[in-house]
């Protein structure tokens, strides 16, 4: 049984993308996982990460997106296997040959606003209850992408998954988006809602005592459960987000203190999964 995992912040810029395909890399090499990734932003940065350009325009011409999966199971009401979405062995890393991901395109914004007009939300829920919960059965990780801003398809998300994760720069921003999402969860307890995995610290400078001061104070507010590790602000970071179509190996994809810290804060993800020291929370509501 696999685990589901949102990975949300109301803070835009902070790696969110980039953290989640170096994080499947990294299970995919060194752990040996199966990774899905369900992109859910609109902006399908991660998709253009994963894919070769000529690629991802021809499965989003082809319709194969979560926009289409969304609006064909909960607008159309069709019985879609979500297996036809998913594109196989996406990673451009040479042994991480175990990452998938079903693709986003600018359509989803689309089809969130036939879900607020069309009053669709009744039927979203079940939908993504049942795609996640069947994913988790094949994959050991899927992780989902959201929008940095909360929409009814991003609370579904929430709602849905089994944990979330919040990356964070150690900046004030970010300490603010984390805030609002606190508040958010704190509105409905009435509701399911996804176990807070930790906020994890992304671009830290290693050398800047405000960044070291700040991923402190998250690690001392029991609220937030910070990860101990942080990946750090590194150019080859930026350049590991540009898709090589002829792959490469992972050290060259993340060389030296940037595949450490990868390769650490991986091992502290597994560990706190394993673990469980986590947040009571029911079982996900079944449709």
């Amino acid at each position: 049984m696999g685990h589901s995992i949102a990975v949300m912040i109301t803070k835009g810029g902070v790696g969110k993308s980039t953290l989640i395909m170096a994080l499947a890399d990294t299970l995919s090499v060194y752990h040996g996982k199966r990774v899905l990734i369900i992109d859910s932003d609109t902006q399908a940065s991660i998709s253009s990460m994963l894919m070769d350009n000529d690629q991802l325009v021809a499965v989003q011409k082809s319709g194969r997106t979560i926009a289409e999966f969304l609006k064909e199971t909960t607008v159309n009401g069709k019985q879609l296997d979500w297996h036809d979405f998913v594109v196989e062995g996406v990673s451009d890393v040479d042994d991480a040959r175990t990452v998938s991901l079903i693709p986003c395109t600018s359509r989803l914004l689309l089809f969130e606003r036939e879900i607020i007009t069309g009053l669709y939300y009744s039927r979203l829920e079940p939908v993504i209850n049942g795609l996640l919960r069947s994913a988790e059965q094949e994959y050991d990780f899927v992780f989902v992408d959201c929008p940095p801003t909360f929409s009814l398809l991003t609370e579904a998300w929430m709602r849905r998954c089994e944990f979330y994760l919040s990356p964070a720069k150690p900046d004030y921003l970010s300490l603010r988006g984390l805030e609002v999402l606190q508040q958010f969860k704190s509105m409905d307890s009435s509701k399911p809602f996804a176990r807070n995995l930790g906020v994890l610290v992304n671009m830290k400078d290693p050398g800047s005592q405000i960044d070291i001061r700040l991923h402190n104070a998250l690690r001392e507010n029991s609220i937030y459960r910070c990860f101990a590790h942080a990946v750090p602000s590194h150019p080859y970071l930026r350049h590991a987000a540009i898709f090589d179509p002829g792959q490469r190996s992972y050290m060259a994809k993340y060389p030296g203190a940037v595949a450490t810290a990868l390769k650490e804060v991986a091992q502290e993800l597994l560990g706190r999964i394993r673990n469980h020291a986590l947040e009571p929370k029911a079982p996900p509501v079944r449709p």
